[in-house]
């Protein structure tokens, strides 16, 4: 089994080789970068499963660098501890922000815990801005978090493993019935209509279409 990679990217030689041997030494696989620059070409080629990204670098910096990391996992090392700094690399796209000088055993903890989301999350339902994690049963529009009933979340589910497809009522009910006692057919569609509304409501726009007298499927 291949370990996760993670990426250090810091100009501070020092500090990057504290973190690469604390990482290897964790059986981690590491990758270095020392630029934003240099991190951007780097990883044209290699796509780490985690990102330590410090904020001060050379070339392109860390709020530059960030933008081109969709999709990874980013954790900001940095010195500044403002938090209004926090907030705003927080909002845009960090998963994880500390402040140096850190404990390393708080980073390795908050590492296992990004990389064990992210395992989670390779099983994920994917539509349009909207994920939907089986496992742990969270649902997310543009990476926040939404609130749903077990009714709601085994409805959603169904209709995004089956996004191209009507989704009978009685295909609806049956599965529901394994899943969840509280819904009969005189409520389904009221957990339908609060299920879109909570979307709508966390940007989603109007996700579910009524194939009228059928059921349901996802908007195309």
């Amino acid at each position: 089994m291949t370990e996760p990679l993670i990426a250090i990217v810091d100009d501070d030689v020092y500090i990057g080789d504290m973190l690469e041997e604390l990482l290897r030494r964790e059986r981690y696989d590491v990758l270095r970068a020392y630029s934003g620059t240099e991190a951007l070409l780097l990883l044209e080629d290699k796509r780490p499963d985690l990102v330590l990204l410090d904020l001060m670098l050379p070339g392109l910096n860390g709020e530059e660098v960030l933008p081109h990391l969709t999709g990874i996992p980013v954790i900001v090392l940095s010195a500044r501890a403002a938090v209004e700094d926090k907030v705003d690399l927080l909002q845009g796209g960090a998963v994880d922000y500390l402040t140096k000088p850190f404990d390393t055993r708080e980073l390795l903890a908050r590492i296992a815990v990004q990389l064990r989301r992210q395992s989670r999350q390779d099983g994920a339902l994917r539509y349009r801005e909207i994920i939907l994690v089986p496992e742990t049963r969270e649902v997310t529009v543009d990476g926040e978090a939404v609130r749903l009933t077990r009714t709601e979340f085994s409805i959603l589910k169904l209709l995004m493993r089956n996004p191209k497809q009507v989704i009978t009522k009685s295909q609806l009910l049956e599965q529901l019935s394994l899943e969840t006692p509280d819904c009969v057919e005189s409520s389904l569609k009221v957990h339908v209509s609060n299920l879109r509304r909570k979307l709508r409501e966390a940007g989603a726009g109007e996700v579910i279409e009524a194939v009228w007298g059928i059921g349901f499927k996802l908007a195309d």
